[in-house]
Order: C-alpha cells, then structure tokens, then sequence
C-alpha cells in the first residue's frame, strides 16, 4: 500500500458564485505530548504551519481489506493541461442546470443498470457502460496485477473483459465484453455545465460492496491534482464533491440531478498516513476530458 504526504498551501482555486480566495485551514491531526508552548510561540506557529495530508486514489483490493495507491496534490501555482476537444463515446445528456426531477431515487435507479464492478488480479475497482460495443470506462490504476479482468454487471452477471487501452497520464483505461446483451449505456453530460452547489451522486463499488449509491454536491471545480497510480501523473484539474467516495468508488461515475455522467471518481483527500476512508473530499475527472480520451482509445 503506498500512499503520498504532501504538504498543502491550497488545492487550487474553486470557482463558482460568491468565492472568497483563500481555502478555509484544514483541522491538524493531534500533537505528540510536550512541553506547551507559550502564546507568542504558538501564534508563530500557527501562522507558519501547514497541514499534512495524504490525496489516495481509491481502490479496494480482494480479501477485505482496502488498497490504496498515491496521488499527488498539486499546487496552485501548477498549471493544468487544456482540455481535449468535446467529443463522446456514448450517448450525450442536454445542457443547463441539472434539474432533480422524479428525486434522486429516480436519479439513482436510472444510472445503477450502467454502473458495473471491476476485478483485476488483487484490486478492484468501477467502472461504466458508455456505448452499446460493449466498452466500459474505468480508472487505469484499477487494473492492477497483470492478470485477467473481470466485470461484474448490475444483474450479477460476471463476464470477462479486454483492456481496449490505457492512458496512464490521465489515469483512464477503456474495456470491452464481448457479451452485449442488455448492456445500458451512461447518459454523458457536460462538466462544463456544472456550478458549485449542484446535487451529485457517486455509484460504485466500495470495499466491494456493489451498486452502492451516495450522495453531496459539487464543492469545487478546478482543483489541481496529479494523478496516477503513483501519484507521479499529470497535474490536471479536477472536480471536487463531498459525496461520500471511498477504496473500490475508483471508475465510477459522479452523476447530476438528470444522471448525466460528468465525471469520474478517482482520488480522495484523507488526513489519515495510513490513507482511510472518505472525510469528504473526493476528485472526480471531468467527462469533458475523459470523454474525448476514451474515444481516442476505442478508434485505436
């Protein structure tokens, strides 16, 4: 299990209505016993110190315990690649502000049937269906192991999988089934579209435990991230939700209100060295910019 500790000053600069520059300061983990120092010092210290937190892209391994491979927080001053042209593998969502009609059950009922899990050697992970060939869109470092790959459809279906292709700087990995029958294809939407306060879920696999959906909102947009299985990627951006994402959420979809894909679950922030569940901070790549990269994969 390999996890990374950077020091952090900011995790980019969040946009949306009404933000004030400055990231609100984290909660420090508890201070070894020692002499208490006096108030001078202490506000000296105060002002100079930074908090310690380890970013964890989120994988389960088999066997009950979770997995977790580093990721590297970048800082503000980092800039982030463009953006790959619009483009999509599977069907498209409409544009405008995400509306909650029917609830989020409805929400959640409509993506469940697309969302699949995904096993490779000791790990695993989630993933999607995003066209009728039988492709599905997962992170790369799900596929861990060398070994076969295993997909695990909503009916329970277990089927053998194909890595299409990977692309390791943005963390992206496309397979493919052979079997097509009764596959649902996601709804993609726009992270274009997507404001600050929107309603979002996030379904997949944590720790195993399949179809697991949970809700929150799009806390920030364009935070900057590196990501990779060591943490090592590309600096990039990356949507930031308090939904609840934990080991195994890796490759799902974060969804709006209509349950329109608009990004992928790919990183959690946790204060934790040893790298723990979720304290909600999750990255989730987005579908602009995994969308293009999957269709790049699939043409060859």
């Amino acid at each position: 299990m390999v996890t990374s500790h950077d020091r952090l000053s900011g995790l980019g600069r969040p946009r949306g209505p009404g933000f004030t520059p400055g990231d609100p300061p984290l909660a420090a983990p508890p201070e070894e016993p020692g002499p208490r120092p006096g108030p001078a010092a202490t506000a000296r210290k105060a002002g100079a110190a930074r908090v310690l937190v380890a970013a964890a892209l989120v994988a389960a391994v088999t066997g009950g315990a979770a997995g977790i491979a580093g990721a590297r927080l970048a800082g503000d001053g980092q800039a982030a690649p463009a953006a790959l042209p619009r483009s999509t593998a599977g069907p498209v969502g409409s544009s405008g502000p995400a509306g909650a009609a029917g609830g989020l059950s409805g929400t959640a009922a409509k993506v469940l049937p697309s969302v699949v899990s995904v096993e490779s050697g000791r790990g695993s992970g989630s993933g999607f269906v995003i066209d009728g060939s039988g492709h599905l869109l997962t992170n790369a470092h799900v596929l861990t192991g060398g070994a076969g790959v295993t997909v695990v459809l909503s009916d329970g279906r277990r089927l053998p999988a194909t890595v299409v292709g990977t692309d390791a700087a943005y963390d992206l990995a496309v397979l493919r089934v052979n079997d097509t029958r009764a596959l649902v294809p996601a709804e993609l939407g726009r992270s274009a579209d997507v404001a600050v306060g929107d309603q979002v879920l996030a379904i997949g696999s944590p720790l195993g435990l399949a179809g697991t959906v949970t809700g929150g909102i799009v806390s920030a947009l364009d935070r900057q991230v590196r990501l990779g299985g060591n943490g090592s990627g590309s600096g990039q951006t990356a949507l930031q939700t308090d939904a609840s994402i934990n080991p195994g959420n890796s490759g799902g979809p974060l969804v709006n209100a209509r349950g329109e894909v608009i990004g992928i679950n790919t990183a959690i922030a946790t204060l934790s060295r040893r790298g723990s569940g979720s304290i909600g901070i999750g990255f989730a790549i987005p579908i602009d910019r995994a969308a293009p990269v999957a269709e790049r994969i699939i043409r060859g």
